[in-house]
């Protein structure tokens, strides 16, 4: 009954962490990859800002700041989540503003959020969605990873809390920690598989 429990916790956090994380890498990588230039150079800094610090080091330390609760780990797991986003989202974008389509936008009298959002997006969808399974994966594992430290929310079961609470009975009890441990270890498996999938597809 915990595993199930826990599945709802651990991927509840892991899917809304991920979409978060998608919202502002799409939303940076967009803009620096649209405009380029100086906002480009601008923006790749700040990103780069983030990418300079381990992530899991930074996440422990956004969510002792913050208290372990679920918004907490939430918002650590998007805050070091965005960068490589952003970085995909401006590639696409780069690439994808110099094509035919895009200055036929331009000459019909689209506004530039109208291009980004109905004519450039669309195009760049494949590789994000791609990424997004592969997040929610990554997820799982950071908060799994937070949890077994000490920093998951105490008052909601999770499979990492799981773990990491049955740690000092592993000896009378080892089924505590192995049947949370093997639900991580098949999610993970599986989204990496549909992330393969969905990368051969699209």
């Amino acid at each position: 009954s915990g595993v199930v429990r826990g599945a709802r916790i651990s991927l509840l956090i892991a899917v809304v962490s991920t979409a978060v994380s998608l919202l502002i890498g799409v939303g940076i990588g967009a803009v620096a990859g649209y405009f380029g230039g100086w906002v480009d150079a601008t923006l790749m800094r700040f990103t780069e800002l983030f990418q300079a610090v381990p992530s899991f080091a930074l996440a422990i330390v956004l969510v002792a700041i913050f208290q372990p609760s679920v918004g907490a780990i939430v918002a650590a797991i998007a805050i070091v989540s965005w960068p490589p986003v952003a970085r995909l989202v401006r590639g696409e974008f780069l690439s994808l503003r110099q094509r035919d389509f895009v200055a036929a936008a331009q000459l019909a009298g689209l506004s530039t959020p109208r291009i980004i959002l109905t004519q450039v997006l669309p195009n760049a969808a494949s590789p994000i969605v791609v990424m997004a399974s592969l997040m929610v994966a990554t997820a799982i594992l950071l908060e799994s990873s937070l949890s077994f430290l000490g920093l998951g929310d105490p008052n909601q079961m999770s499979w990492g809390y799981m773990v990491g609470s049955a740690r000092t009975v592993l000896r009378q009890a080892w089924w505590m920690a192995v049947f949370p441990g093997l639900a991580i270890v098949l999610t993970v498996l599986a989204l990496n598989l549909v992330g393969e999938g969905l990368n051969d597809g699209l």
